[in-house]
Order: structure tokens, then C-alpha cells, then sequence
């Protein structure tokens, strides 16, 4: 393939010009990178979690709310917050790969990692439903009843029985 030269240019001063925008676009994608972590707020105030462009969770703060809430929904409120700022830091980093790369099937790859939206009522610190346990096991069925007018069923002796009848410990 021949490049496409412009008049008066030679191929070592395109190959430097080219070195110099792809450093130029590395610069700013490492910039834009760098700034892409997010710190999000439940609506209700009490969890607040902070996300390095990684997504590594750099802070958790708990509000006063956050008490009162009990466990279940405290952990739903942490969860659905670190969620969404996982949401935002990701896009934050795909768009700013876009901005730096442009369109491409490089672009679409990296947006095709993007974390799923929120459910459409938007609570993502709401709590879940809890998960009901399953019922307890059904009881072994009974055996049949023996046929009337057998004989009766033999009954295990107690201790009393061991005194009326000295021959049989049982």
C-alpha cells in the first residue's frame, strides 16, 4: 500500500506526524481516563460510594439514614448505588474512548461492555424483594392401615409393661 504523501513530503516526516497524533490521542485518553471514576448518592442520602475509572470501589460513606434502615435494605442501598456508579464510570470511559478514537468497531467492542441500565421505576437503591424460602418437605406418606379384623398391631412396651411381666424384658 502506498501512503498518501502530500507534495514536497517524504515517508519519515508522515511516519513522524503520525507518531505525534497517536501519542497526542494516547495523552488525552489517558486524561480522559483518569477522570472517568464517579461518586454516586442514593436518593435517600444514606449511602454515597465513590469509584476509581477501574471500577474499584475508592469510598463508602454511610449517612444517618443509613441506620434505620435494617440490613436487608441498607445492603439493596449499597448495592444499587455501587451499581449505578459502575453504570456511570463505564460510560464515562466509553465515551471517552469515542471522543479519542472516533467511531470504529474498537468503539463499539468497548461499548458492547457497558453495564445493563436500571429498571425503568429508576430505584436502583430500593430494596429487593426478599427471596421466600422454599417449604419445608412434605412427611413420608403414612403405611396403609392394616385390614380390619387382623391382627392388631404390635405396640412397643414401656417401661411399666417390664413389671407386669417378669419373662419378657420387653
Amino acid at each position: 500500500m502506498q501512503p498518501n504523501l502530500g507534495p514536497g513530503e517524504d515517508f519519515q516526516l508522515l511516519l513522524e506526524r503520525q507518531v505525534r497524533d497517536m501519542q497526542g490521542k494516547a495523552a488525552a485518553l489517558s486524561e480522559a481516563l483518569s477522570a472517568a471514576g464517579a461518586t454516586v448518592r442514593s436518593r435517600d442520602g444514606a449511602v454515597t460510594v465513590t469509584l476509581a475509572p477501574n471500577g474499584a470501589l475508592t469510598n463508602l460513606e454511610l449517612g444517618h439514614r443509613a441506620c434505620e434502615l435494617g440490613p436487608a435494605r441498607l445492603t439493596a442501598a449499597i448495592m444499587g448505588t455501587v451499581r449505578e456508579a459502575q453504570r456511570q464510570t463505564a460510560r464515562s470511559v466509553a465515551d471517552s474512548f469515542a471522543t479519542i478514537n472516533g467511531d470504529s468497531e474498537s468503539t463499539d467492542m468497548v461499548r458492547s461492555f457497558l453495564p445493563p441500565d436500571p429498571p425503568p421505576d429508576g430505584d436502583f437503591a430500593a430494596p429487593e424483594s426478599p427471596v421466600e424460602p422454599p417449604p419445608p418437605p412434605a412427611a413420608p406418606p403414612r403405611p396403609p392401615a392394616p385390614p380390619s379384623g387382623g391382627p392388631a398391631p404390635r405396640r412397643r412396651p414401656s417401661a411399666d409393661d417390664r413389671f407386669d411381666d417378669e419373662s419378657n424384658p420387653w
